[in-house]
Parts: structure tokens; sequence; C-alpha cells
């Protein structure tokens, strides 16, 4: 026919164009894949213009004019294969075979854990990586009215997991005695990611990808314009950013700002006072967020303003004064007891939260918010 045609028209036939080969097909996102192929060797006789890639199942299309293509509108958590034709002037070719199977990644999720304990944390479906975070706790007040040290942060990306297997999750307690520390907070081991805990001094540590250390509690202001001598309280450690310290405690005057956004250390009393009166608690440290890296909490004012240390990203503030010097939410350490107050400070329990998937969402950048 194509010769008869030829023979009467003077021309050349054409037609179609033959099938591409498929290549391989990759899972992009809980709703997108790409698919890789090369063009076929017969065009039909007319420049090939484009290409089509489908689904199955779903029967998705989406086109483009070179390989690879990328189709989007896919379930999460789902299988897919592909195959794609190829089309010039006359029209679309013969598909080509099929791709290998792909399976989309899981929606975008997280779970976070807020209040002290051990906790157990199953996988979802189609969850293979997950990002973390550990705050551990804040301290109590330590000996000699000195200020309790903020929690640490630690983070991890990418945390490779298996779908409906059970992961440890262990959020520590803020300090709530004299000399008390908090506790540690990790997600599967200590040596998997851990924010450490504030001691009755000092701030905690971390391990992980990133992170930083808390603020150190500072020691009060002790005066003998009475007798007995009395002592103010220090300020509270912050807890730690995500990519810097927290603030320092001050045992007379403003606490230091977080770094890398965490948490401010709390104020102490200042040089200014009354002989002969109880003597305030120091401020708390502020806390630290759980949504990534944001402002970094600003330093405690010292007493008689009553303003305690500034919270990290996403964190509430410490609170100082005479009646609430806790630690801020999450991880910052109490401020110290001053002489003539019977109210024991307690520092600010940590948290743990994890997002997914992983390969997508990465502190500590702001794609670790909601969901």
């Amino acid at each position: 026919m194509s010769g008869i045609l030829n023979a009467f028209t003077g021309g050349t036939y054409t037609s179609v164009p033959g099938a591409p080969t498929i290549g391989t097909a990759t899972a992009a996102s809980s709703t997108s894949a790409t698919v890789a192929f090369t063009a076929p060797s017969f065009n039909g006789g007319s420049a090939i213009t484009g290409y089509q890639a489908i689904s199955s199942p779903g029967c998705i299309t989406a086109t483009g004019s070179s390989s690879p293509i990328t189709v989007t509108g896919l379930t999460a958590s789902t299988s897919y294969t592909f195959k794609v034709r190829a089309q010039n002037a006359i029209g679309y070719g013969a598909y080509s075979g099929s791709s290998n199977s792909i399976t989309t990644f899981a929606a975008s999720g997280s779970q976070s854990y807020t209040v002290s304990g051990t906790y157990s944390w199953v996988a979802p479906t189609g969850v293979t990586s997950v990002s973390v975070v550990a705050v551990g706790g804040g301290a109590g007040p330590a000996y000699c009215q000195r200020g309790g040290g903020g929690g640490g942060l630690g983070y991890k990306n990418n945390y490779s997991v298996t779908p409906g297997n059970s992961y440890t999750v262990v959020v520590g307690a803020g300090g709530s005695t004299i000399g008390g520390g908090g506790g540690c907070s990790y997600f599967n081991s200590t040596g998997t990611v851990r924010g450490d805990r504030g001691s009755c001094i000092n701030g905690g540590c971390h391990l992980g990808c990133g992170g930083g250390k808390g603020g150190t509690g500072a020691s009060g202001y002790q005066t003998c314009g009475c007798n007995p001598c009395s002592t103010t309280g220090g300020g509270g450690g912050g807890a730690s950013g995500y990519s810097g310290n927290g603030g320092n405690g001050a045992g007379g005057g403003n606490g230091c700002n977080g770094s890398g956004g965490g948490g401010g250390g709390g104020g102490g009393y200042s040089s200014y006072f009354l002989p002969c009166q109880p003597f305030p608690n120091g401020g708390g440290g502020g806390g630290v967020g759980l949504f990534g890296q944001g402002s970094n909490g600003v330093g405690g004012t010292a007493y008689p303003t009553l303003n305690g240390g500034g919270g990290g990203s996403g964190g509430n503030s410490g609170i100082s004064g005479r009646t609430t010097p806790n630690g801020g939410a999450y991880g910052g350490g109490s401020g110290g007891i001053g002489s003539g107050y019977a109210l024991l400070p307690n520092g600010a329990g940590g948290a743990v939260r994890i997002v997914w998937p992983g390969s997508t969402r990465r502190f500590p950048s702001t794609c670790v918010g909601s969901p």
C-alpha cells in the first residue's frame, strides 16, 4: 500500500512512530514519579513531537518532550508501573513495555511526644524513613541557689525505618528537686539520636546530625545585710538550639541570648536590693521549639522586672519572679531558689518529634512543621 501511495503522490509515506524502550521508573514524592525511556528508532517518517506516559493502575497520564517524564496526581503509598508512547504529526504510536514497579512515598505526617515517659512508635504503612528531633529535660535548681542547666537538642535526618515495626521513644522529665537533673530524651536508642538532660549546673549535650548544648545555670548573689545571710536565685540555662547553644543564666543582671534557635538564659537579681527582705528566685531558662530552627531566645531581664528567659523557635519562654521561675518548654532549666521563698521551681520536660518522609522533610528546615 505504501508503495502505491508513494507512486501516485511522488512523496514518502508516513505513519505513527514505533514504541519507545522503557527505562526505570522512580518514586519522587507521595504523589509523583519519574519515568525514563529511550526514543524509538523508527519515527514513522515524521519528527517525533512528544511523548505520553500512563500509569497502571489509574491510567494517569503525563506528557513531555523528552525523557524522563514526571507523572503527578498519584496516590500515596501505592504501587505503580508505567508505559510510554511517542507522537508525531500522524498521531500516537504503540506503548512501550511496562516499567518496573514503584511505590509512592507515604503522605507527610508527624508525631510529637511532649509528656515525659516511654512510648512505642509504630512506623505507618509506606513510611521507610523519618527525621527526628529530641530535646532533653531541663534541670531543677542546684545547691547554693544556682539555676539548673538547660536540656540539649539533637536531630537526625532520613533515618531508615521499617513499616509496621515499633520504635522506642523516651521523653525526659524536667528536674523537680534541688540538685535534680532532667531526663534524657531519645528515639530508638540512646545511640541513634538523643537530647541529653540538663544537670544541676551544666547544660545537656546531644547526639545526632546537628544540635547544640543547653545553657548553664548561674549562681545567685549573697548578701549579709541581715542575719543570717540571704541569697538570691540565679537564672536557669536555656534549652539548646538547632545549630548553637542555649543561653547561660545570670547571677545578677540579664541572661544571655540563645543561639541557633535556642532558648535564652534566665535573668538574675539585679545589684539593687532592699535589706532584710525575702530574696527572689532566679528566672527560668527559655525553651526551644520542635518545628525547626527559628529566632534566638532572648535572655531574661534582671529582677525586679521579673522577666525570665525568652523562648526559642516555637517554644514558650521561661517565666521568672517570686511565683513562677520554672523553665520554659521544652528543655528550659529552672531558676535558682532565693532565700525566704519556699517555692521549688521545676525544669521543663523534654520532647521528641518525628516527621516523615525523612527523605524530603529534614531538620532544621521549616519543612518539619505541620503536618
